[in-house]
């Protein structure tokens, strides 16, 4: 039986990170696509369609931001951002227009590789498996989640979610009624490490109730200083 192997771009100008990225990525059996500007970047993620994307925000030619929001608007692949600062308004800016996680520069391999692998399990589970067995999840009569298809319908148009923000979505879903811990919520869609994170949530609950429209602040509700559920 072949073994499945995850393709990565990392779009980085770097010689001597791109060299340990390399090393490190390739010895763990991924293969590695790099760019070292922007627009490569972007024409590289067209063409090879990867699993998961590794994006430095520092670029000769394009503010890497744009990068991110650029690869949003056809890829679902999750995507790692590499930043030399420590600013968390750019942190948070770079999760709001897609990102699926940060590492501030300087970083071990052994984190990297430990992102990239929460990053990639959720899509390897989330890909073929139903949740709660059930493959069709209706929230109301103007929301349905398609987990066989992952696509989320809103009043019959399909919306463009990140493979994160569907994640999000049916773990909520997937429980309707219950109040998920923001430490709960993280260590279920990001990983056990992730536990002190809130700001990803705080970040990608926005990001989903803004596209399930008018529907959005009903669904999907806050408990203050608890965490978040879905209600119907």
């Amino acid at each position: 039986m072949s073994t499945l192997v995850h393709k990565i771009v990392v779009i980085d100008d770097d010689p001597a990170l791109l060299t340990a990225l390399r090393i490190g990525l390739t010895s763990k059996g991924y293969e590695v696509i790099y760019a070292a500007d922007g627009e490569r970047g972007i024409q590289s993620v067209i063409e090879s369609n990867p699993s998961a994307v590794i994006l430095d925000l520092g670029l000769p030619d394009m503010d890497g931001l744009s990068i991110c929001k650029a690869l949003r608007t056809f890829s679902a692949a999750p995507i790692i951002v590499l930043s030399a600062t420590s600013d968390e308004d750019k942190k948070i800016k770079a999760l709001d227009i897609g990102a699926d996680d940060y590492i501030t520069k300087p970083f071990s391999m052994g984190e990297l590789l430990a992102r990239l692998r929460v990053a990639l399990r959720h899509v390897d589970i989330h890909t073929n498996r139903p949740e709660n067995g059930s493959p069709i999840i209706n929230l109301g009569s103007h929301v349905r989640i398609d987990n066989i298809k992952r696509e989320v319908l809103v009043d019959d148009a399909p919306i463009d979610l990140t493979a994160k923000e569907f994640d999000l979505l049916c773990t909520l879903a997937s429980h309707i009624g219950k109040t998920f811990t923001h430490r709960d919520l993280l260590k279920e869609v990001w990983g056990a490490d992730y536990y002190v994170e809130t700001n990803y949530l705080r970040v990608y609950i926005n990001r989903i109730r803004k596209k399930l429209g008018p529907y959005g602040e009903d669904i999907v509700k806050t408990k203050p200083g608890v965490g978040y559920r879905i209600d119907l």
